[in-house]
């Protein structure tokens, strides 16, 4: 799968920073947290197409209230959306200035009208949100637009899981990435479930990876290492913008730090090893072997005293050290003499 200039099977973890609400109503905001995103070392950066009248209802009726313990309890649905929303008529200057500076830039759509517009600027993918799963036409229709699809976990179903899944393929779209998400702002901890990251690889046969909004930098790195191929973490200028998400979104200084410590983590992943290297013969001077722990005389009968498995390693293996005990010496033997089967006779 490719993304962009991204390939999943040659490259490194694809890395997206999530503007989300952190533009703080200013397009200059926008512009220069997709310049710091690229400095930080992201791959992407990821906007939001929607209005409220896209989302929800002008309403005031107890359904369309925020409840249920979130940082946004007590707040209009219409409300929260129309402070949150990335105003449609920046779209053209911001993929112009990313693409001017070499960065991928992409959203999530949230109706037809969005993915239609979108189209006008060749995203390299679209980003189906958590709370946008259940909306298969929604799926069905940026799918069909044969881009790869991103598509966020947190509030489905397995069997909606599979579903968007089939909806994607039967449009023919089988570039897809499923990513782990909890739907929660903050999402404690113990709600990470990460141990689902691979899982969602075996069972859908997609690439899986992380779209996370725990608190610091654990979780993404802990993703990495269970496998996780793409990890999406809110990105903010400077919390002191304050907005819908400023609580749970990693600033300049922590967005780079969670690069750095995700590019060591592949590091030091690797790949399945075993061979024998030049640093590991090197290295192997500091083993164990088999020496002459003191002077011989030829003839005399090797003992657990006077042969010792010590370092260094240019000696016998230390596995035949019960082989050789009891054998004799071919010629007299000095102390700190390697131990050799050319010794015995």
């Amino acid at each position: 799968m490719r993304i962009g200039s991204w390939d999943s099977q040659t490259d490194g973890t694809y890395i997206i920073a999530e503007l989300s609400a952190n533009h703080g109503g200013k397009i200059e905001i926008a512009k220069e947290s997709i310049e710091a995103a690229k400095a930080c070392g992201a791959d992407a950066v990821k906007i939001q197409t929607y209005t409220a009248d896209t989302l929800t209802l002008d309403c005031d009726n107890e359904d369309f209230i925020i409840e249920g313990g979130t940082l946004w309890d007590g707040k209009k649905l219409y409300d929260l959306y129309k402070e949150a929303a990335l105003p449609w008529e920046w779209h053209e200057e911001l993929f112009d200035y990313a693409n001017k500076i070499g960065i991928g830039l992409f959203s999530s759509p949230f109706d037809k009208s969005a993915v239609d517009f979108l189209e006008a600027f060749a995203p390299p993918a679209y980003k189906i949100a958590s709370f946008e799963i259940t909306d298969y036409e929604l799926i069905r229709y940026a799918a069909s637009k044969g881009r790869p699809m991103i598509i966020s976990t947190g509030i489905a179903t397995i069997q909606e899981i599979q579903d968007a899944v089939e909806i994607c393929r039967s449009e023919g779209n089988d570039e897809i990435v499923l990513l782990k998400c909890t739907s929660a702002y903050p999402a404690p901890l113990e709600d990470a479930n990460l141990r689902t990251i691979p899982n969602l690889a075996e069972t859908f046969g997609v690439v899986a990876g992380f779209s996370d909004h725990t608190l610091g930098i654990t979780a993404p790195v802990a993703a990495i290492a269970l496998g996780a191929r793409v990890i999406e973490k809110h990105f903010i200028l400077d919390k002191s913008l304050g907005g819908p998400d400023a609580d749970f979104s990693l600033d300049r200084e922590e967005f780079a730090q969670m690069v750095q410590v995700v590019r060591d983590t592949e590091k030091m992943l690797g790949e399945v090893d075993y061979s024998m290297t030049e640093k590991k013969r090197k290295s192997r001077q500091f083993a164990r072997s088999l020496y002459v722990a003191e002077d011989i005389q030829e003839g005399e009968i090797l003992t657990e005293k006077n042969i010792r498995s010590v370092r260094p390693g240019y000696g016998l293996h230390p596995k035949y050290f019960k082989g050789i005990l009891g054998k004799r010496a071919k010629k007299n033997l000095k102390k700190g003499m390697r131990m050799d089967w050319s010794l015995l006779e």
